[in-house]
């Protein structure tokens, strides 16, 4: 019968009837292959719903996610790296930052900005790794120095974000003086008795880590992110023997000593709070009038 038989062959549909799905609906776990959709993706901080794999993501997340209501003052927005070196590899080091510009609309790795944390004034300098790899130069190694100097100002606690695969290569020297220029800021920040809360998220590596990333009076991580110094190929290279599983991941540097405790992304800010609360002096109560005390009549 014509209704259990399909008479013309194939399904013709015109060009411009076809439907397609838009990109960037739906999001799909890069660990456990669990597939939600982007606006659950969003509503859960950027992790997986199923397995709670930590996506990367950048300081304009972080900022939603910390800063009440979103709300906060960036400072030196505008700073751009130079070309020091005239360093050139596959293109001209001042086309590599313009094109990155351009594609992520950021001006460098690192964000600086303060604002308030459940109430609580801080500041913060988040990196992105969207921007040639997180990579430390000068002008992260400045922004860092002056957001220290800003929290010295206003005594306020100092938080670290750091996303990095380490120094610029493109800056050479100059990438690695940040390292002792952000450590001299960071000393003085402690003996002025202000709270430096470090979170090392995936990757934090290199020159970063051995600096500011580990200088913490906490130093804190997301769960999976990985840190280390030298990347797990060299040191295997180097040392000529297998590396331990799960190794330079957060819970294996957290068992080794270097880290004070993890924390996930969902319960970050509560967990920032509370730790703040305990180390920030309490203000003294403000001691009442001492009443005026009627002179005694003479009797």
């Amino acid at each position: 019968m014509p209704w259990f038989k399909r008479v013309e062959k194939g399904i013709h549909t015109p060009t411009e009837e076809k439907k397609e799905t838009p990109d960037g609906l739906w999001y799909k776990c890069s660990e456990c292959k669990a597939v939600t959709s982007m606006a659950e993706h969003r509503k859960n901080m950027h992790t997986c719903v199923k397995c709670d794999y930590h996506d990367r993501i950048g300081s304009k997340e972080y900022f939603a996610i910390l800063f009440d209501d979103n709300e906060f003052t960036e400072m030196d927005e505008n700073l751009t790296s130079g070309d020091p070196l005239d360093f050139t590899d596959s293109k001209p080091y001042p086309q590599r930052i313009a094109a990155t510009e351009k594609k992520t609309g950021l001006k460098d790795a690192v964000r600086t900005a303060y604002g308030k944390i459940n109430g609580q004034d801080i500041t913060i300098a988040s990196m992105d790794f969207a921007f040639i790899g997180g990579s430390m130069g000068s002008v992260v190694g400045e922004k860092i120095a002056r957001a220290i100097d800003h929290a010295r100002q206003n005594r306020t606690p100092f938080l670290m974000i750091s996303k990095s695969g380490g120094a610029r290569m493109m800056e050479a020297g100059f990438s690695l003086m940040q390292m002792a220029k952000t450590s001299a800021k960071l000393a003085l920040l402690s003996e002025e008795g202000l709270p430096y809360i470090s979170l090392l998220t995936d990757p934090t590596t290199g020159g970063v880590t051995a600096s500011y990333a580990m200088l913490g009076d906490f130093n804190i991580a997301e769960p999976g992110a990985l840190i280390g110094f030298a990347g797990p190929r060299v040191i295997k290279e180097t040392i000529g023997k297998d590396l331990p599983k799960g190794f330079q991941s957060a819970e294996f540097v957290l068992e080794h000593g270097f880290l004070d405790f993890i924390v996930d992304r969902k319960a970050m800010k509560q967990k920032l709070t509370d730790l703040l609360t305990m180390v920030l002096p309490k203000e003294a109560p403000k001691s009442e009038k001492p009443k005026k005390r009627k002179a005694a009549q003479a009797s």
